[in-house]
């Protein structure tokens, strides 16, 4: 992956890009956040891929945002969307057991922060946004950063994206209260699909899901609170 100075405004976002960064082209306050970060809110509670404590180096936020950029909360993104806390993403990443070879969807592209993530890790990445305007903006980010290995889509992340599968693991960054059939059907066979399951309204479960077959089996991860999953997922209830 091609270094990138500390700090990148592009399209509006503030861009924290430090995934080998040499240490002497980074602000000590802004090197010393991240160091705290990684170690205070992500290791400390129990991610422990040295791959994706690594890629946590990466930070997409608002501008205006940026001094709580480092901070274990998520922060808006625009068009009712969040950035989820370094600690879920981290969390995300570590259950899909991704190799270097994996190819990912992920549903919800929002920022590209979390497709950033992803791209360190996998081989393959391939994200999805239903919004428009972050769509726009989070493919203006990623192009710049260089990150080739990550393809972007503007749709519906509900329907997956068929003539890229079947995938390795899929990632959905928005709750639904249901496992939409589209994406098991293009998860390979012992693949992994990791999702915030639940009231889209409320409280969800963080759940692991692995297929067998034309089968499947669910594990509780932890607790969250997620924005919905738009498109077919909430319209189908209206």
């Amino acid at each position: 992956m091609k270094l990138l100075p500390t700090l990148v405004f592009i399209a509006g976002l503030f861009c924290a890009t430090v995934i080998g960064l040499a240490s002497a082209e980074e602000p000590n306050d802004i090197r010393q956040a991240r160091d705290d970060m990684v170690r205070d809110q992500i290791e400390k509670r129990g991610v422990t891929d040295p791959r994706v404590l690594a890629a946590m180096r990466h930070l997409f936020v608002p501008q205006n945002l940026r001094s709580k950029a480092y901070t274990d909360r998520p922060l808006p993104i625009g068009d009712g969307q969040t950035i989820s806390q370094p600690y879920i993403v981290a969390l995300m990443t570590e259950a899909l057991s991704l190799t270097a070879s994996s190819r990912v969807l992920e549903i919800g592209t929002g920022s590209g922060y979390q497709a950033a993530v992803l791209a360190a890790v996998a081989g393959d990445v391939y994200t999805i946004e239903i919004k428009s305007k972050l769509y726009e903006q989070a493919a203006r980010t990623l192009k710049t950063l260089r990150l080739d290995t990550v393809k972007t889509r503007l749709g519906d992340g509900y329907y997956g994206w068929s003539d890229q599968a079947p995938f390795d693991a899929i990632m959905i960054t928005a709750a639904v209260d249901h496992i939409p059939p589209p994406l098991l059907r293009q998860l390979k066979d012992g693949g992994r699909l990791v999702l915030p399951l639940g009231n889209p309204f409320s409280y969800q479960n963080l759940v692991l899901v692995t297929k067998h077959a034309q089968d499947y089996t669910v594990k509780q991860i932890t607790g969250v609170l997620f924005v919905p999953l738009t498109g077919y997922a909430l319209d189908r209830k209206r």
